[in-house]
């Protein structure tokens, strides 16, 4: 698995955790640091994982608005917390990340198979139209 891809696995896995048991604003740090052990033995380079949770818990509110705007059919607590934290992670990316190091298209592709691999059969075409909703707004 390429380091970028697990590093984007990890962040979601810990984000998982982190909203799955309240949103203690102390414990992602704790989290994310036992998932790196557990599942990233090895990974050469941590700073994405930390950019992804970090960046996620800091702007959550504004990613969460984001989402509703764009499925305004789905509250977002009643999204599938994967899905949720996958969606949050890809907006992430497409909207504070630099566009040169992931471009919009990269950032869009790796969360539908973020979502492919972790959550249901549905999953990857909800992603995928939640965030090219998003993607055709920043175009314009």
């Amino acid at each position: 698995m390429a380091s970028r891809h697990l590093s984007r696995s990890i962040a979601m896995q810990s984000l998982y955790e982190w909203d799955f048991s309240g949103k203690n604003p102390d414990g992602l740090k704790k989290i994310t640091e036992r998932n790196i052990k557990e599942f990233g033995p090895g990974l050469e380079n941590v700073d994405l994982v930390w950019e992804l949770t970090n960046g996620v818990k800091d702007n959550l509110s504004h990613l969460d608005k984001i989402i509703e705007k764009a499925a305004p059919e789905w509250p977002v607590n009643q999204i599938n917390i994967i899905d949720r934290n996958v969606l949050r992670i890809g907006l992430y990316e497409l909207l504070y990340s630099d566009k040169e190091a992931v471009p919009p298209k990269v950032a869009i592709n790796e969360a539908i198979e973020l979502a492919k691999t972790f959550s249901g059969e549905s999953s990857g075409k909800f992603i995928n139209g939640v965030l090219g909703t998003v993607f055709k707004e920043i175009e314009k």
